[in-house]
């Protein structure tokens, strides 16, 4: 279930979000990484991601999350639990009036095939495949982001 906006503002400034993280991996151990078009981490590559909906189960979120954010829908035995993770931020979707925290619940998938339809929308603007390595050392990349990789 999507929140209007002041429903969704108010949940934001007043408890944490709970979210699935694809931390997604080719064979080359380069890491997919998205670059946010929206606040919080605007601007910053970023794994692909997002919040788990009210009344729905993890891995209905997790379906439901490779298929919008990969374009191919993957299930939760296809992954490795990574673990939680808090990611705290100074601002929110909506502005920087209040914070936002989320609970990322995050996980790892390694592929062996390309990814053919990976969207460009609301989230992310474009997609590219970083060298582990790289990401570590790149500022463009989020910490969070890179805490999958430490």
């Amino acid at each position: 279930m999507f929140l209007d906006k002041p429903t969704f503002s108010t949940v934001i400034a007043s408890t944490p979000l709970v979210s699935v993280d694809l931390v997604i991996t080719n064979e080359n151990n380069e890491a997919l990484l998205g670059q946010r078009l929206n606040r919080p981490a605007k601007g910053y590559w970023f794994v692909p991601g997002g919040r788990i909906l009210k009344d729905e189960p993890l891995a209905n979120a997790f379906k439901r999350l490779t298929q919008e954010e990969l374009g191919e829908t993957f299930t939760m035995d296809q992954a490795n639990l990574l673990g939680p993770f808090d990611h705290f931020y100074q601002d929110n979707v909506f502005g920087d009036e209040f914070t936002t925290h989320y609970v990322a619940i995050a996980y790892k998938l390694k592929l062996t095939t390309p990814l053919e339809n990976l969207p460009l929308d609301k989230q992310h603007g474009s997609y590219q495949w970083m060298p582990v390595a790289d990401l570590l050392d790149n500022d463009a990349v989020h910490k969070h982001t890179k805490w999958y990789f430490m």
